[in-house]
Order: structure tokens, then sequence, then C-alpha cells
């Protein structure tokens, strides 16, 4: 079973933890998220195409990322689940943080933190391996790309990030 630590409202764990996935968090109460935008050296990014057995937006493009386990900071919490999805170690990148967001979903009971890094990492496409029941496939792609599958509504949380793909 899978724990994640609830936050306040500040980005303070409270003690308390949940079930991965049980949507009954009360207002104020927060689960706590990470992404991490690889960009090699020239530029490019990594981005993953979601399974179609995903049960929320299934064949989107993505980076990688996901949940931080009870007990875990932000940083171990990257870390593993681009390691787990892509292959490319990142621990010993300099750290990367950019910023976080939060979203509140009263409604579903999930509301929660993000906190997004970019690693810049000299990596080719031999050294991506995905986690087969996470990713269908990848691609290295360049900020115009990245925009193009934007546009077309099938790139997750890109209007919460594309800062992240500034290169300048």
């Amino acid at each position: 079973m899978e724990l994640w630590d609830i936050y306040d409202s500040n980005k303070q764990r409270t003690g308390r933890t949940m079930k991965r996935n049980d949507w009954t968090m009360k207002e104020g109460e927060y689960h706590l998220t990470v992404l991490g935008v690889l960009m090699r050296p020239d530029g490019k990014f990594l981005i993953t195409k979601r399974v179609e057995t995903k049960a929320w937006a299934p064949g989107c493009w993505e980076v990688s990322g996901g949940a931080a386990m009870a007990g875990e900071e932000s940083r171990e919490a990257v870390n593993r689940e681009v390691f787990e999805e892509t292959g490319i170690d990142v621990s010993g990148c300099e750290d990367g943080y950019l910023f976080t967001y939060q979203r509140e979903n009263p409604k579903e009971g999930d509301n929660y933190f993000v906190d997004v890094y970019r690693f810049v990492v000299d990596f080719q496409e031999e050294d991506v391996h995905l986690q087969e029941e996470e990713a269908a496939g990848f691609q290295i792609a360049d900020k115009d790309e990245i925009e193009k599958l934007a546009a077309q509504g099938i790139f997750l949380h890109y209007d919460s990030i594309k800062q992240a793909f500034s290169v300048s």
C-alpha cells in the first residue's frame, strides 16, 4: 500500500498520511507531486507518451513525474520518478528546482502541490529505458514541437510548466 504525506496550505507536513488515490482530503489539505523536465545540452527535451491503459489522459504526452511517498523529500521523489520512468539517473545533477504550483480540486478531494525541476543531462536515445506500465514511447523534442503538442491538447500540464522549457 502506497502512502502519501498530507500537507497544509503552507506546504508543511501535517504528520498525517493518506492512501494513494484515496481522494478524501479536506479543504486546506494537499499531497505533493513532482515533475522532472530532462533537457539535453542541445536544448532538446525528453518527453514520454502515456500508455493507452491509463485511467486518466491515456496517450497524452508528458514529462516524468509522480507523487512523493510518505517521508520522501521532493528531490528524492523526483530522482526516483525520473529513474523509474526513463532509466536516467538525475541524482548527481545540480538541484534543478524551478518552482512550485498548486491545484485545488475540492469536488474530487484532490488538492496538490507540484514541485517542478529541470535537469540538464547529456543522454542519447539508447540511454532511455521506459517503464512499460507507464509509457508507450518517447520523443526527443524541442520547445516548438512540445508547443505543437500542447496546442493539440495532448501535452499534460503544459500551461503550468511551460516556463520549464525556456532555454534562454
